[in-house]
C-alpha cells in the first residue's frame, strides 16, 4: 500500500495513502476533538469540531474527511484553530438543552467534556431552542430532541451497522431534527429497541426508559415479595460504572449490592439460560428427527425477534419457540418458586437486570403471561442498576462478595457464555452432542463459533450427523445471512443471532464509559468477552443439561424437556408486524 509523509504540529508522520488527517494525528497521539465522527461508521465533517489549519489552504479543513497528501503541513493547535473551535462549540451549545446537572449523561457526555477541555464558560450566542418534543411512547427508549446536536451518529449506526434505518434527518436549517419518518414516535415505526443508538449518541438525546422509580416503589411495599435476576453480561460490565475497569467479573459484589438494596431473593438468569438450552436443544433434535424445517434460529434476543417480525415474517416458523432466559425465569418464579415458597404469585414482583434495552419491550409483550401474570414486571439496564447503587450510597468497590440465593443460583459455564456472540450456539452444541450420541462427549469447546467476526459459518460433525451452523454478530450481519437463506443460496441447521455487536456484552443497556469513547467503540467488548469465557472454564459444570438444579426442575415440575407444561410456560409464538407506519 502506498505511503504518504506529512507534518502535523511540527512532527513528521508516515501513514497509508488512504488515511485522513484525523487518523494521521491520532497515530502521533495528537488529540483533535470530534463530535460527529465515529470510526468506520460516521465521517461526515458535520460538527466542524475537528477543524485544522492546512498550509496553503484558503480556509480551515475538517480533518475527519480530509485525505492526507504528500508533504502536507498541518496545525491542530494554532490561535485560529483554537478560536474557531471555541466559536463552533458555543454555537452547538447555544442550540442545546444545557440542563447538565439534571441529565442522565452528566459526567459521561462528550459535549460536556469538550466544553470543559476547551474552556467554555459562557456562550456568546444565547440562541433560541427550537421546539423538539420528547418522545416517550416507546416501552424501551426515550428520544429527547432538545438535547440532539445533529451529529447523525445514531442515523449512521441505525442504517449502516444495524440495517434498521428508522431515524433520519428531517427539515432544514434551524428546524432540522433527527426523528422517524413523518414525525412518528419510535414506537410507531419498525424500531427494534436494540439501544445501539444510545451508545452512538455523544449526549443524551437517546436514553433508555428509566424505570428505577417502579423498582424503588416495589421494594418499599411490604405486601410485595420482590425478586431480582441478573444476566451474565451484567456482571462483567457493572464494575465499569464504579471505575473497576473493563471486563472485571464483579458477580459477588453485584449480589452484595442487590442484597443491600433489600431485594427479597437474588437469582441468576444463568439458571434459566441453562433451561433455555435444554429446551432449545430438544427442539432442534425434534427437527432433526422430522427432517426440518431448517434452519432453527435462536430467539434469545428480543430486538432480533422484533426485526424478524417486521422484515422477515415468512421466517417466523424458523424461530425457536423458546422464550428468552429472562422470560423463562420470570415464568418459573411465578409458578414453581411461588409453589415451593408458598407465596401468592400475585404478590411476587420480578425485576430483571439486563444489558439490553429491548428486554424492556419484551417483558411487556402480551404473550409473556403464560402463568396468568406478567412473567417479568420491570427490566433495568446495567446502567440503571449502577445508578440505584449510587442512589443508595453503597460503596460498591469495597463490598464483600456474596452468593446468589437458592434454589436458582447454580448455573453452568454454558449459561455464562450466553453473554457473547456465538455463546448460545456453543452452549447448544454441548448439549446436542450428548443427546445425539447418547453419551458424554468430551469435546465441548467449539472455537469455530467464537469471535467477533460479522458472520461465522462452520460445519460440526457430531456422531454421524453433520450440523451446518452460522452465527450472525449484529442485525446488519443477520440481514445479509437471511437474504442468502431466502434466495436459497445458503442452508443451515442452526443459526444464532444476537442483535448487538459482540452479543449481550455490547448491549444497548451497558455502561457508557469515557474509556470506550476514547477507544472509538471498536474494541470495548473484548475484555468482557474474555471474562465470560474465563468464568466458563472455571465452572463445575459446563453443559446445561448436567446442571443439578435443571435436572431437579424436570424431575419435580416439568417432567421432561418440551413437555406440555414446559411448552405452556417456557415457549411462545411471534407475530407479523407492519414495516412502515401509515401517514
Amino acid at each position: 500500500m502506498n505511503k504518504v509523509n506529512l507534518t502535523i504540529d511540527g512532527r513528521q508522520v508516515t501513514v497509508s495513502a488512504d488515511s485522513t488527517v484525523l487518523e494521521a494525528a491520532r497515530k502521533l497521539k495528537i488529540k483533535i476533538p470530534t463530535l460527529c465522527y465515529l470510526k468506520d461508521i460516521n465521517a461526515i465533517g458535520a460538527c466542524r469540531m475537528c477543524l485544522v489549519e492546512v498550509k496553503g489552504a484558503r480556509s480551515l479543513q475538517a480533518s475527519c474527511v480530509l485525505p492526507v497528501e504528500e508533504g502536507m503541513e498541518i496545525k491542530t493547535n494554532s490561535p485560529l484553530v483554537r478560536t474557531t473551535r471555541r466559536t463552533v462549540l458555543e454555537l452547538i451549545l447555544s442550540n442545546h438543552n444545557r440542563e447538565c446537572t439534571l441529565c442522565v449523561r452528566n459526567s459521561h457526555c462528550e459535549l460536556q467534556t469538550l466544553a470543559m477541555e476547551i474552556g467554555v464558560r459562557e456562550i456568546s450566542f444565547p440562541g433560541e431552542l427550537p421546539e423538539r418534543p420528547v418522545d416517550q411512547q416507546s416501552p424501551a427508549l426515550l428520544r429527547d430532541g432538545s438535547k440532539c446536536i445533529l451529529c447523525r451518529r445514531c442515523v449512521a449506526l441505525c442504517h449502516q451497522v444495524q440495517s434498521v434505518g428508522v431515524i433520519q434527518a428531517t427539515e432544514r436549517g434551524f428546524q432540522t431534527t433527527i426523528e422517524p419518518v413523518f414525525g412518528k414516535s419510535l414506537n410507531e415505526v419498525a424500531c427494534i429497541f436494540c439501544g445501539q443508538c444510545i451508545h452512538a449518541c455523544p449526549v443524551a438525546a437517546l436514553q433508555e426508559k428509566d424505570e428505577r422509580d417502579k423498582v424503588w416503589k416495589a421494594l418499599a411495599d411490604p405486601d410485595l415479595h420482590v425478586l431480582v435476576q441478573t444476566a451474565p453480561a451484567v456482571r462483567v460490565a457493572l464494575g465499569e460504572e464504579f471505575g473497576l475497569g473493563e471486563g472485571r467479573n464483579v458477580t459477588g459484589k453485584m449480589v452484595a449490592a442487590l442484597r443491600q438494596l433489600a431485594f427479597d431473593r437474588i437469582f441468576d438468569t444463568n439458571l434459566s439460560a441453562d433451561l433455555t438450552i435444554v429446551e432449545e436443544s430438544h427442539e432442534l433434535m425434534e427437527r432433526v428427527n422430522q427432517g426440518g424445517p431448517f434452519p432453527l434460529i435462536t430467539s434469545c434476543s428480543p430486538a432480533w425477534v422484533k426485526y424478524v417480525e417486521h422484515h422477515y415474517p415468512q421466517l417466523l416458523s424458523h424461530l425457536s419457540t423458546c422464550k428468552s432466559p429472562q422470560q423463562m425465569m420470570g415464568a418459573l418464579l411465578k409458578t414453581y418458586y411461588a409453589q415451593i415458597a408458598n407465596i401468592d404469585p400475585a404478590k411476587i414482583f420480578v425485576v430483571s437486570i439486563m444489558p439490553c434495552t429491548a428486554k424492556k419491550f419484551e417483558c411487556q409483550r402480551p404473550e409473556m403471561r403464560a402463568s396468568g401474570f406478567q412473567d417479568v414486571d420491570v427490566v433495568l439496564t446495567t446502567r440503571e442498576l449502577g445508578q440505584m447503587i449510587r442512589q443508595a450510597g453503597i460503596d460498591f468497590p469495597n463490598l464483600t462478595e456474596e452468593d446468589f440465593d437458592e434454589p436458582f443460583g447454580e448455573s453452568t459455564g454454558a449459561a455464562m457464555i450466553f453473554g457473547v456472540t456465538g455463546g448460545v450456539a456453543e452452549s447448544a452444541l454441548r448439549t446436542v452432542a450428548d443427546l445425539l450420541t447418547g453419551s458424554t462427549v468430551e469435546k465441548f469447546e467449539y472455537e469455530e463459533v467464537r469471535g467477533l467476526e460479522g458472520i461465522k459459518e462452520s460445519t460440526v460433525q457430531i456422531g454421524e450427523q453433520r450440523f451446518r451452523l452460522a452465527v450472525a454478530n449484529g442485525i446488519g450481519q443477520a440481514k445479509k445471512l437471511l437474504e442468502q437463506i431466502v434466495k436459497g443460496e445458503k442452508q443451515y441447521h442452526f443459526i444464532e443471532v444476537m442483535a448487538c455487536p459482540g452479543g449481550c456484552i455490547g448491549g444497548g443497556g451497558q455502561p457508557i464509559c469515557k474509556e470506550r469513547i476514547e477507544k472509538e467503540k471498536t474494541d470495548f467488548p473484548i475484555e468482557r468477552l474474555k471474562a465470560l469465557y474465563k468464568a466458563d472454564k472455571g465452572s463445575t459444570w459446563r453443559k446445561s443439561h448436567e446442571n443439578p438444579t435443571i435436572k431437579e426442575l424436570y424431575n419435580k415440575f416439568f417432567e421432561k424437556p418440551n413437555s406440555k407444561k414446559a411448552h405452556e410456560l417456557l415457549h411462545t409464538a411471534y407475530m407479523k408486524r407492519p414495516l412502515t407506519p401509515k401517514e
